[in-house]
Protein backbone atom coordinates (compact mmCIF):
# COMPACT_ATOMS: atom_id res chain seq x y z
CA UNK A 1 0.00 0.00 0.00
CA UNK A 2 2.94 2.46 -0.92
CA UNK A 3 0.91 5.83 -1.08
CA UNK A 4 3.83 6.48 -4.26
CA UNK A 5 2.60 3.63 -6.04
CA UNK A 6 -1.08 3.87 -5.11
CA UNK A 7 -1.34 8.08 -6.01
CA UNK A 8 -0.16 7.02 -9.39
CA UNK A 9 -3.16 4.41 -10.28
CA UNK A 10 -4.42 5.75 -13.52
CA UNK A 11 -8.18 7.30 -13.01
CA UNK A 12 -10.18 5.43 -14.96
CA UNK A 13 -9.11 1.84 -13.14
CA UNK A 14 -10.06 3.80 -10.20
CA UNK A 15 -13.15 5.10 -11.02
CA UNK A 16 -14.12 1.61 -12.49
CA UNK A 17 -13.00 0.49 -8.76
CA UNK A 18 -15.10 2.62 -7.20
CA UNK A 19 -18.17 2.32 -9.86
CA UNK A 20 -18.15 -1.41 -7.89
CA UNK A 21 -19.21 -0.14 -4.66
CA UNK A 22 -22.63 -0.44 -3.80
CA UNK A 23 -24.67 2.50 -4.41
CA UNK A 24 -25.52 3.53 -0.95
CA UNK A 25 -21.59 3.26 -0.14
CA UNK A 26 -20.27 5.43 -2.80
CA UNK A 27 -23.21 8.00 -1.93
CA UNK A 28 -21.78 8.36 1.62
CA UNK A 29 -18.35 8.34 -0.11
CA UNK A 30 -19.41 11.33 -2.50
CA UNK A 31 -18.48 14.37 0.56
CA UNK A 32 -15.28 13.02 0.89
CA UNK A 33 -13.76 14.42 -2.08
CA UNK A 34 -14.51 16.45 -5.40
CA UNK A 35 -13.10 14.08 -7.71
CA UNK A 36 -15.60 11.64 -5.65
CA UNK A 37 -18.26 13.56 -6.15
CA UNK A 38 -17.96 14.13 -9.81
CA UNK A 39 -17.79 10.36 -10.44
CA UNK A 40 -21.51 10.31 -10.42
CA UNK A 41 -21.22 11.32 -14.28
CA UNK A 42 -18.11 8.96 -14.93
CA UNK A 43 -19.53 6.23 -17.74
CA UNK A 44 -18.58 3.20 -16.14
CA UNK A 45 -20.49 4.53 -13.13
CA UNK A 46 -23.73 5.09 -14.92
CA UNK A 47 -23.63 2.19 -16.66
CA UNK A 48 -23.48 0.08 -14.10
CA UNK A 49 -26.15 1.70 -11.83
CA UNK A 50 -28.24 2.83 -14.40
CA UNK A 51 -29.56 -0.82 -15.26
CA UNK A 52 -31.21 -0.99 -12.10
CA UNK A 53 -34.71 -3.10 -12.06
CA UNK A 54 -37.87 -1.31 -12.67
CA UNK A 55 -40.52 -2.44 -10.57
CA UNK A 56 -44.30 -2.07 -9.56
CA UNK A 57 -45.18 -1.41 -5.52
CA UNK A 58 -48.82 -2.54 -4.00
CA UNK A 59 -49.16 -0.32 -0.78
CA UNK A 60 -52.53 -0.77 1.36
CA UNK A 61 -53.88 1.44 4.06
CA UNK A 62 -54.69 -2.23 6.27
CA UNK A 63 -51.28 -2.87 5.96
CA UNK A 64 -48.77 0.15 6.24
CA UNK A 65 -45.47 -1.77 7.68
CA UNK A 66 -45.34 -4.10 4.33
CA UNK A 67 -45.26 -3.09 0.66
CA UNK A 68 -45.20 -5.61 -2.40
CA UNK A 69 -42.92 -5.37 -4.72
CA UNK A 70 -43.28 -7.13 -8.12
CA UNK A 71 -39.95 -7.40 -10.21
CA UNK A 72 -41.29 -7.47 -14.03
CA UNK A 73 -37.80 -9.04 -15.32
CA UNK A 74 -37.95 -12.13 -12.75
CA UNK A 75 -41.38 -12.48 -12.55
CA UNK A 76 -41.10 -12.38 -8.86
CA UNK A 77 -42.53 -10.71 -5.91
CA UNK A 78 -41.20 -9.56 -2.29
CA UNK A 79 -42.21 -7.50 0.30
CA UNK A 80 -40.64 -4.71 2.19
CA UNK A 81 -40.95 -3.06 5.48
CA UNK A 82 -40.49 1.12 5.15
CA UNK A 83 -38.80 2.51 7.35
CA UNK A 84 -40.64 5.71 8.19
CA UNK A 85 -44.48 5.90 9.01
CA UNK A 86 -45.29 7.72 6.15
CA UNK A 87 -48.30 6.85 3.18
CA UNK A 88 -47.33 6.53 -0.63
CA UNK A 89 -48.88 9.00 -2.46
CA UNK A 90 -48.10 9.56 -6.30
CA UNK A 91 -44.76 8.40 -8.53
CA UNK A 92 -42.71 9.65 -11.49
CA UNK A 93 -39.53 8.82 -12.88
CA UNK A 94 -37.72 7.42 -9.95
CA UNK A 95 -39.32 9.59 -7.26
CA UNK A 96 -42.26 8.86 -4.79
CA UNK A 97 -44.16 11.22 -2.79
CA UNK A 98 -45.18 10.45 0.63
CA UNK A 99 -47.15 12.06 3.50
CA UNK A 100 -46.43 11.85 7.41
CA UNK A 101 -48.27 13.72 10.18
CA UNK A 102 -45.89 16.87 9.58
CA UNK A 103 -45.06 17.35 6.08
CA UNK A 104 -44.91 15.67 2.14
CA UNK A 105 -41.57 14.04 1.71
CA UNK A 106 -40.24 13.70 -1.64
CA UNK A 107 -37.80 10.20 -1.87
CA UNK A 108 -35.09 8.64 -4.21
CA UNK A 109 -35.55 5.10 -3.18
CA UNK A 110 -32.82 4.59 -5.31
CA UNK A 111 -30.16 7.28 -3.78
CA UNK A 112 -31.55 6.98 0.15
CA UNK A 113 -32.01 10.37 -0.37
CA UNK A 114 -34.95 12.33 0.59
CA UNK A 115 -36.64 16.08 1.36
CA UNK A 116 -39.60 17.50 3.40
CA UNK A 117 -41.83 19.91 1.67
CA UNK A 118 -44.00 21.74 4.53
CA UNK A 119 -47.89 22.18 3.81
CA UNK A 120 -48.70 25.52 2.32
CA UNK A 121 -51.41 25.19 5.02
CA UNK A 122 -52.22 23.49 7.74
CA UNK A 123 -54.46 21.55 8.20
CA UNK A 124 -53.84 20.56 4.38
CA UNK A 125 -56.53 18.44 3.32
CA UNK A 126 -56.47 17.47 -0.40
CA UNK A 127 -58.41 15.06 -2.36
CA UNK A 128 -55.78 14.01 -5.12
CA UNK A 129 -52.29 14.71 -5.49
CA UNK A 130 -49.91 14.22 -8.48
CA UNK A 131 -46.28 14.45 -8.54
CA UNK A 132 -44.70 15.49 -11.71
CA UNK A 133 -41.09 14.42 -12.31
CA UNK A 134 -38.98 15.75 -14.88
CA UNK A 135 -35.20 16.66 -16.23
CA UNK A 136 -35.36 20.18 -14.93
CA UNK A 137 -37.23 18.99 -11.74
CA UNK A 138 -40.33 18.01 -10.23
CA UNK A 139 -44.14 19.57 -9.17
CA UNK A 140 -46.60 18.62 -6.79
CA UNK A 141 -49.89 19.37 -8.12
CA UNK A 142 -52.60 19.05 -5.03
CA UNK A 143 -56.56 19.54 -5.84
CA UNK A 144 -58.66 21.02 -2.72
CA UNK A 145 -62.46 21.76 -2.74
CA UNK A 146 -62.04 25.32 -4.41
CA UNK A 147 -58.57 25.81 -5.08
CA UNK A 148 -55.45 24.17 -6.20
CA UNK A 149 -51.55 24.39 -5.44
CA UNK A 150 -48.75 23.51 -7.27
CA UNK A 151 -45.34 23.17 -5.44
CA UNK A 152 -42.09 24.17 -7.93
CA UNK A 153 -38.68 22.21 -6.98
CA UNK A 154 -36.68 25.08 -8.42
CA UNK A 155 -38.92 27.47 -6.76
CA UNK A 156 -38.77 25.60 -3.67
CA UNK A 157 -42.38 26.91 -2.76
CA UNK A 158 -46.21 26.76 -3.39
CA UNK A 159 -48.55 28.75 -5.45
CA UNK A 160 -52.59 28.72 -5.28
CA UNK A 161 -55.09 28.89 -7.95
CA UNK A 162 -58.21 30.11 -6.77
CA UNK A 163 -59.90 28.32 -10.18
CA UNK A 164 -61.00 24.87 -10.19
CA UNK A 165 -62.53 22.70 -12.49
CA UNK A 166 -66.09 22.08 -10.94
CA UNK A 167 -66.57 18.95 -13.41
CA UNK A 168 -63.70 17.36 -11.33
CA UNK A 169 -65.28 17.55 -7.64
CA UNK A 170 -66.92 14.25 -8.26
CA UNK A 171 -63.48 12.37 -9.87
CA UNK A 172 -61.23 13.72 -7.55
CA UNK A 173 -59.49 10.64 -6.42
CA UNK A 174 -57.47 10.94 -9.70
CA UNK A 175 -54.30 11.30 -10.26
CA UNK A 176 -53.58 13.77 -13.18
CA UNK A 177 -52.11 12.46 -16.50
CA UNK A 178 -48.95 14.48 -17.56
CA UNK A 179 -48.67 15.38 -21.39
CA UNK A 180 -47.13 18.52 -23.04
CA UNK A 181 -47.23 20.89 -19.79
CA UNK A 182 -50.58 20.00 -18.80
CA UNK A 183 -52.31 17.54 -16.13
CA UNK A 184 -55.37 15.97 -17.37
CA UNK A 185 -58.27 14.55 -15.77
CA UNK A 186 -61.52 12.80 -16.80
CA UNK A 187 -64.90 13.46 -15.31
CA UNK A 188 -68.22 10.55 -14.65
CA UNK A 189 -71.33 11.56 -16.15
CA UNK A 190 -71.26 13.75 -18.25
CA UNK A 191 -67.59 11.85 -19.16
CA UNK A 192 -65.42 14.56 -20.83
CA UNK A 193 -61.57 15.57 -20.02
CA UNK A 194 -60.61 18.52 -18.07
CA UNK A 195 -56.75 19.78 -18.66
CA UNK A 196 -54.68 21.94 -15.75
CA UNK A 197 -51.99 23.96 -17.11
CA UNK A 198 -49.33 23.62 -14.42
CA UNK A 199 -47.81 26.76 -15.57
CA UNK A 200 -50.47 28.95 -15.81
CA UNK A 201 -52.83 27.79 -13.05
CA UNK A 202 -55.95 28.10 -15.42
CA UNK A 203 -58.36 25.46 -16.20
CA UNK A 204 -59.52 24.37 -19.52
CA UNK A 205 -61.73 21.73 -21.65
CA UNK A 206 -60.19 19.39 -24.21
CA UNK A 207 -61.88 20.11 -27.27
CA UNK A 208 -61.60 16.65 -28.91
CA UNK A 209 -64.93 14.35 -29.10
CA UNK A 210 -64.90 11.48 -27.06
CA UNK A 211 -65.69 7.87 -29.13
CA UNK A 212 -69.04 7.00 -29.13
CA UNK A 213 -71.19 4.58 -26.19
CA UNK A 214 -68.01 5.26 -23.77
CA UNK A 215 -68.90 4.23 -19.94
CA UNK A 216 -66.10 5.55 -18.44
CA UNK A 217 -62.89 6.78 -19.52
CA UNK A 218 -59.30 6.97 -17.92
CA UNK A 219 -55.92 8.87 -19.72
CA UNK A 220 -52.48 7.40 -19.70
CA UNK A 221 -49.14 9.04 -21.21
CA UNK A 222 -46.28 7.21 -21.83
CA UNK A 223 -44.70 11.44 -21.21
CA UNK A 224 -44.53 13.54 -23.77
CA UNK A 225 -45.14 11.60 -26.73
CA UNK A 226 -48.52 9.65 -26.98
CA UNK A 227 -51.53 10.39 -25.38
CA UNK A 228 -53.91 6.80 -24.55
CA UNK A 229 -57.35 6.96 -23.97
CA UNK A 230 -58.95 3.40 -21.89
CA UNK A 231 -62.58 2.90 -21.96
CA UNK A 232 -65.30 1.16 -21.40
CA UNK A 233 -68.35 1.05 -23.96
CA UNK A 234 -72.26 -0.11 -23.40
CA UNK A 235 -75.43 1.23 -22.51
CA UNK A 236 -76.83 2.81 -19.67
CA UNK A 237 -73.21 2.86 -17.72
CA UNK A 238 -72.72 -0.68 -17.79
CA UNK A 239 -69.62 -1.75 -20.22
CA UNK A 240 -69.45 -4.78 -22.61
CA UNK A 241 -66.01 -4.46 -23.67
CA UNK A 242 -63.33 -2.05 -22.89
CA UNK A 243 -60.98 -0.48 -26.00
CA UNK A 244 -57.62 1.48 -25.94
CA UNK A 245 -57.37 4.16 -28.19
CA UNK A 246 -54.75 6.51 -28.66
CA UNK A 247 -55.21 9.84 -29.94
CA UNK A 248 -53.60 11.15 -33.39
CA UNK A 249 -51.83 14.11 -34.90
CA UNK A 250 -55.17 15.61 -35.92
CA UNK A 251 -56.80 15.59 -32.02
CA UNK A 252 -58.80 12.74 -33.06
CA UNK A 253 -59.08 9.14 -30.70
CA UNK A 254 -57.99 6.11 -33.28
CA UNK A 255 -58.90 3.02 -31.41
CA UNK A 256 -55.79 0.86 -31.53
CA UNK A 257 -56.78 -2.31 -29.39
CA UNK A 258 -60.23 -4.00 -27.45
CA UNK A 259 -59.84 -5.78 -24.49
CA UNK A 260 -60.51 -10.15 -25.00
CA UNK A 261 -63.88 -10.95 -23.89
CA UNK A 262 -62.71 -13.74 -21.46
CA UNK A 263 -60.42 -11.04 -19.50
CA UNK A 264 -63.19 -8.26 -19.93
CA UNK A 265 -65.48 -10.54 -17.95
CA UNK A 266 -63.26 -10.65 -15.55
CA UNK A 267 -62.28 -7.05 -15.33
CA UNK A 268 -66.47 -6.02 -15.40
CA UNK A 269 -66.64 -8.61 -12.60
CA UNK A 270 -63.54 -7.09 -10.14
CA UNK A 271 -65.29 -3.85 -10.90
CA UNK A 272 -68.99 -4.42 -10.40
CA UNK A 273 -69.41 -1.67 -12.68
CA UNK A 274 -68.26 0.90 -10.08
CA UNK A 275 -65.88 2.07 -12.26
CA UNK A 276 -64.93 5.36 -10.07
CA UNK A 277 -62.27 2.74 -8.69
CA UNK A 278 -60.28 2.47 -11.63
CA UNK A 279 -57.29 4.01 -12.11
CA UNK A 280 -54.40 4.00 -14.75
CA UNK A 281 -50.84 4.65 -15.16
CA UNK A 282 -47.78 4.01 -17.56
CA UNK A 283 -45.02 1.34 -16.66
CA UNK A 284 -42.23 0.65 -18.70
CA UNK A 285 -44.01 0.11 -22.23
CA UNK A 286 -47.23 -1.36 -20.50
CA UNK A 287 -50.08 0.24 -20.14
CA UNK A 288 -51.51 -1.07 -16.45
CA UNK A 289 -55.14 -0.60 -15.45
CA UNK A 290 -56.45 -1.20 -12.15
CA UNK A 291 -59.05 -1.09 -9.28
CA UNK A 292 -58.77 0.01 -5.68
CA UNK A 293 -60.83 -3.03 -4.69
CA UNK A 294 -58.72 -5.51 -6.31
CA UNK A 295 -55.01 -6.60 -5.89
CA UNK A 296 -54.15 -7.52 -9.27
CA UNK A 297 -53.53 -5.54 -12.58
CA UNK A 298 -54.43 -6.15 -15.90
CA UNK A 299 -51.72 -4.32 -18.58
CA UNK A 300 -51.34 -4.56 -22.05
CA UNK A 301 -47.89 -4.53 -23.51
CA UNK A 302 -47.89 -1.87 -26.25
CA UNK A 303 -44.84 -2.86 -28.11
CA UNK A 304 -46.25 -6.47 -28.43
CA UNK A 305 -50.51 -6.06 -28.36
CA UNK A 306 -51.10 -8.28 -25.65
CA UNK A 307 -52.95 -8.34 -22.45
CA UNK A 308 -51.75 -10.02 -19.02
CA UNK A 309 -53.07 -10.34 -15.95
CA UNK A 310 -49.96 -9.40 -13.35
CA UNK A 311 -50.22 -12.54 -10.73
CA UNK A 312 -51.48 -11.85 -7.23
CA UNK A 313 -49.15 -10.82 -4.39
CA UNK A 314 -48.78 -14.10 -2.41
CA UNK A 315 -48.38 -11.76 0.90
CA UNK A 316 -51.53 -10.40 0.82
CA UNK A 317 -54.07 -11.88 3.77
CA UNK A 318 -57.24 -14.40 2.34
CA UNK A 319 -59.37 -11.38 3.09
CA UNK A 320 -59.02 -7.66 2.35
CA UNK A 321 -60.74 -4.31 2.02
CA UNK A 322 -60.87 -1.34 -0.97
CA UNK A 323 -57.92 0.58 -0.78
CA UNK A 324 -55.42 -1.23 -3.02
CA UNK A 325 -52.52 1.30 -4.81
CA UNK A 326 -49.96 0.65 -7.38
CA UNK A 327 -47.45 2.57 -7.98
CA UNK A 328 -44.71 2.56 -11.17
CA UNK A 329 -41.18 2.63 -9.63
CA UNK A 330 -38.59 3.18 -12.69
CA UNK A 331 -35.15 3.60 -10.42
CA UNK A 332 -33.16 7.23 -12.11
CA UNK A 333 -29.86 8.04 -10.77
CA UNK A 334 -30.17 11.62 -11.65
CA UNK A 335 -33.74 12.33 -9.82
CA UNK A 336 -32.85 15.10 -7.50
CA UNK A 337 -35.00 15.77 -4.61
Amino acid sequence: MDPAIWSRLPEEILDHILSLLPLKTFMNLRSTCKRFDSLIFSPSFISKHSSAPSLLLLSHPHFPSRVGVYDAATASWRSISPRAAATLLSSSNGLFCLRNSSSLLISNFLTKSSRPIHFPTFPFDFDSLTLISTESGYSIFAHCSRSSFVYSSAAQSWSQFDGFSPALSESCRQEGVFFRGSLYFTTQEPIQIVRFDVRTGEWGSMETELPAGISFARLVSDGERKLYLVGGVGNNGISKTVKLWELDGGGDWVEIERLPEMMCRKFVSVCYHNYEHVYCFWHQGMICICCYTWPEILYYKVGRRTWHWLPKCPSLPEKWSCGFKWFSFVPQLYALV
